[in-house]
């Protein structure tokens, strides 16, 4: 079980900027503020991801996604909603001007309602979506423990949320909310 204490510093440390990893549905995410461009210009460093490929915000709910996205433009708006919570990403216009550093080559945000109930309560404390990718760096196999995360990050995280990720054993499917077409399948 986490521990609350581990949830509050983990949101401290992004709310000052920093870069934290976390149990997300299919292994370690790292994470960190998603209006902070430094920060996550760091995480995309500290994973050698490149910009262009954007990232996923998370949210323990789709109240959490409004500000970030306009979820009613898209035709697909009813599928959208009752994938989630869940392993479901898709790609919203924003309701925002978005930073690059967030969307890459796409016209909108990747986001998802998280079905992982740390990842969610991790959400929920910092009082909004995080950004979150897989904690691996680029290339390698997802991490699927705190211990491996320590290993691979040492010191370069401000915060590590000890849990057990879910047990969905594949990345999240994103689609194009607009279009519906898929654009990362389920690997189930």
């Amino acid at each position: 079980m986490v521990s609350y204490a581990s949830l509050i510093n983990g949101v401290r440390a992004m709310h000052s900027g920093g870069i934290i990893a976390y149990p997300a549905e299919s292994c370690f995410g790292l994470g960190c503020d998603p209006s902070n461009s430094f920060a996550i210009r760091r995480l995309l460093r500290l994973k050698n991801r490149k910009r262009e490929k954007g990232l996923i915000l998370i949210a323990s709910n789709i109240k959490q996604l409004e500000h970030w996205v306009n979820l009613r433009a898209s035709p697909n708006y009813a599928e959208i909603i009752a994938s989630w919570p869940g392993p479901h990403t898709w790609i919203l216009p924003g309701s925002v001007s978005l930073n690059r550093w967030l969307v890459g080559m796409h016209c909108g945000l990747a986001v998802r309602v998280t079905a992982h109930p740390v990842a969610a309560k991790l959400c929920e404390l910092f009082g909004g979506p995080i950004v979150s990718s897989s904690a691996n760096i680029h290339g390698r196999p997802a991490l699927q423990t705190a211990q491996q995360v320590q290993k691979c990050y040492g010191s370069r995280l401000q915060g590590l949320v000890h849990d057990r990720i879910g047990n969905t054993g594949f990345p999240s499917e994103i689609r194009d909310g607009m279009s519906g077409k898929i654009i990362r399948p389920s690997q189930r």
